[in-house]
């Protein structure tokens, strides 16, 4: 028999940024909204990361520096309203000025009233953050649960003495269909933003290689960022042909756009899960990879399905597309194993996790389990450990 704890709605405020902010956290924090919408035993309610002032008070977030502050502030109004209302609360969280203005405050109203915390820690870049960034850790470890989107950053934190488990980012296998190509096209996409970290220079310099070959190939860049006019610059100067520089492309029309390419590029320095690389997994859209940190191998495995090759090599990631189309029954295989593998990532299964996570910490006073998804997960481990 159900005790009365159980037969409560579980009241959980999501804290993440909202679609204002261009990234995977803002998308990822809408389906997760999405796939509790219908769900009785839990009622989710969002506070953005970036609330937006009313009326003539939102003038002043248009001013360098001081919308920081009134943002900030705005922010940890919201907080104090709505925390006490809630019993989880459920932090999406980058690093470093992110973490200290949006995360850090969530941490502390939520102790403050005695609620649970779960940090959900999304950033790539959480070892250089957790080692040289004094707030990170004594703030971290008040979190009542912290959870990632891979083993990757399960890893990291340990390395610092934090135990973490790991809830996969949500694919909706509906909404991106998968295509088998056949014959394999030389048609080349990237889509991450246009930032340093992303290293989208080496993904043109791996394509000025391919069109050497392939004369026709064509690269599309759907993704903008503060560093578009200098890559405009360097397509110019490494004379790309068939290049085109989409800017940004709202998640709607992204199934579309993979669909009409047959290969992806991405050259990202450090990364975590990136909804990208799963989107195109369970498109059928043939992926070349760099390791992203090391992140990558946890959730695709090199030369089974995708090809990953090391960071900051052009000639490497060149020389993984051109042998995906001098080896079509290769790339057909790969593509066949990550749609499999992509099966991971559905909305089903992820929200079994979350749901188990929420109720766990809502009729305990101790932190939650592990899964038995992350246990199984453990203890296959080394298998995603394929690129050191």
């Amino acid at each position: 028999m159900p005790n009365e704890t159980d037969k409560k709605v579980i009241k959980v405020l999501l804290a993440a940024p909202s679609l204002q902010i261009i990234g995977g956290q803002s998308r990822q924090a809408v389906r997760l909204q999405e796939l509790f919408r219908d769900e009785p035993a839990v009622e989710i309610s969002f506070i953005p990361h970036n609330p937006q002032l009313p009326g003539p008070f939102g003038s002043l977030q248009q001013i360098k520096y001081l919308r920081t502050f009134v943002t900030t502030v705005a922010y940890c109004v919201l907080l104090f309203l709505r925390v006490p209302r809630c019993q989880l609360i459920h932090i999406f969280s980058a690093s470093y000025y992110s973490y200290l203005f949006c995360v850090a405050p969530a941490i502390l109203v939520g102790k403050l009233f005695g609620k649970k915390v779960i940090l959900n820690y999304r950033s790539g870049e959480a070892e250089d953050h957790l080692r040289n960034w004094r707030t990170a850790i004594p703030t971290i470890k008040l979190a009542d649960q912290i959870v990632t989107p891979s083993g990757y950053l399960v890893d990291v934190f340990a390395r610092f003495n934090l135990k973490a488990r790991f809830i996969f980012n949500i694919v909706e296998l509906d909404r991106f269909p998968y295509r088998e190509r056949k014959p394999l096209r030389p048609v080349f996409l990237t889509s991450r933003l246009l930032e340093p970290l992303y290293n989208v220079p080496c993904v043109l310099r791996a394509f000025a290689l391919i069109q050497k070959q392939y004369p026709e190939a064509s690269l599309t860049v759907a993704a903008d960022g503060w560093l578009r006019s200098d890559l405009e610059n360097l397509a110019s100067s490494l004379g790309l042909r068939n290049t085109r520089f989409l800017g940004f492309v709202p998640f709607a029309e992204m199934p579309k756009l993979y669909d009409s390419a047959d290969i992806y590029l991405t050259a990202t320095n450090i990364d975590n899960m990136p909804s990208s690389v799963t989107e195109c997994m369970a498109s059928g859209l043939n992926v070349v990879t760099t390791i992203g940190g090391g992140a990558i191998p946890y959730i695709m495995t090199d030369q089974e399905s995708g090809i990953i090759v090391p960071p900051n090599d052009h000639e490497a990631m060149a020389a993984g597309a051109l042998r995906l189309l001098a080896e079509p029954d290769l790339a057909v295989t790969l593509a066949r194993n990550a749609r499999e593998a992509s099966k991971r990532f559905t909305g089903a299964a992820i929200k079994q996790q979350w749901l188990e996570l929420y109720q766990q910490l809502a009729n305990s006073d101790s932190p939650a389990t592990e899964s038995s998804t992350h246990r199984d997960w453990k203890e296959h481990e080394e298998i995603l450990h394929t690129v050191e």
